[in-house]
Protein backbone atom coordinates (compact mmCIF):
# COMPACT_ATOMS: atom_id res chain seq x y z
CA UNK A 1 0.00 0.00 0.00
CA UNK A 2 1.09 3.27 -0.99
CA UNK A 3 2.45 5.62 2.22
CA UNK A 4 -0.01 8.61 1.05
CA UNK A 5 -2.50 6.17 0.89
CA UNK A 6 -2.02 5.20 4.20
CA UNK A 7 -1.26 8.85 6.08
CA UNK A 8 -4.02 10.01 4.09
CA UNK A 9 -6.57 7.42 5.49
CA UNK A 10 -5.02 7.75 9.56
CA UNK A 11 -5.53 11.44 9.17
CA UNK A 12 -9.07 10.64 7.98
CA UNK A 13 -9.53 8.47 10.51
CA UNK A 14 -7.91 10.86 12.99
CA UNK A 15 -10.51 13.54 12.34
CA UNK A 16 -13.33 11.77 12.56
CA UNK A 17 -12.46 10.20 15.90
CA UNK A 18 -12.02 13.61 16.88
CA UNK A 19 -15.57 14.98 15.34
CA UNK A 20 -17.03 12.20 16.83
CA UNK A 21 -15.37 12.36 20.21
CA UNK A 22 -16.29 16.09 20.32
CA UNK A 23 -19.76 15.64 19.34
CA UNK A 24 -20.85 13.23 21.98
CA UNK A 25 -18.69 15.12 24.95
CA UNK A 26 -21.17 17.02 27.30
CA UNK A 27 -20.43 20.87 26.48
CA UNK A 28 -22.27 23.46 25.48
CA UNK A 29 -22.64 24.20 21.89
CA UNK A 30 -20.40 26.51 21.22
CA UNK A 31 -17.63 25.53 23.33
CA UNK A 32 -17.93 22.54 21.09
CA UNK A 33 -17.94 24.39 17.37
CA UNK A 34 -14.79 26.57 18.58
CA UNK A 35 -13.18 23.32 19.23
CA UNK A 36 -14.07 21.96 16.21
CA UNK A 37 -12.82 24.94 14.19
CA UNK A 38 -9.63 24.80 16.37
CA UNK A 39 -9.36 21.09 15.90
CA UNK A 40 -9.84 21.93 11.99
CA UNK A 41 -7.04 24.39 11.53
CA UNK A 42 -4.50 22.76 13.55
CA UNK A 43 -5.07 19.85 10.82
CA UNK A 44 -4.79 22.35 8.01
CA UNK A 45 -1.69 23.72 9.23
CA UNK A 46 -0.28 20.17 9.58
CA UNK A 47 -1.28 19.26 6.08
CA UNK A 48 -0.09 22.63 5.14
CA UNK A 49 3.46 21.78 6.69
CA UNK A 50 3.24 17.77 4.94
CA UNK A 51 2.91 19.42 1.89
CA UNK A 52 5.34 21.29 1.93
CA UNK A 53 7.77 19.12 3.14
CA UNK A 54 6.78 16.52 -0.36
CA UNK A 55 6.65 19.62 -2.41
CA UNK A 56 10.89 20.31 -0.94
CA UNK A 57 11.48 16.87 -1.25
CA UNK A 58 10.17 16.59 -4.69
CA UNK A 59 12.23 20.01 -5.53
CA UNK A 60 15.21 18.75 -4.36
CA UNK A 61 15.23 14.96 -5.88
CA UNK A 62 14.55 17.09 -9.20
CA UNK A 63 17.42 19.41 -9.08
CA UNK A 64 19.58 16.97 -8.17
CA UNK A 65 18.28 14.54 -11.08
CA UNK A 66 18.98 17.82 -13.31
CA UNK A 67 22.74 18.33 -12.18
CA UNK A 68 23.38 14.51 -13.01
CA UNK A 69 21.54 14.52 -16.19
CA UNK A 70 23.82 18.09 -17.23
CA UNK A 71 27.39 16.19 -15.57
CA UNK A 72 26.77 13.20 -17.85
CA UNK A 73 25.82 15.33 -20.85
CA UNK A 74 29.13 16.82 -20.62
CA UNK A 75 30.99 13.51 -20.45
CA UNK A 76 29.31 12.44 -23.50
CA UNK A 77 30.25 15.54 -25.38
Amino acid sequence: METSKVLLGVLGGVAVGTVLGILFAPDKGVNTRKKLVDQGMGYADNLKGKINDIKQEVTNKYDSLLGDAKELAKKEV
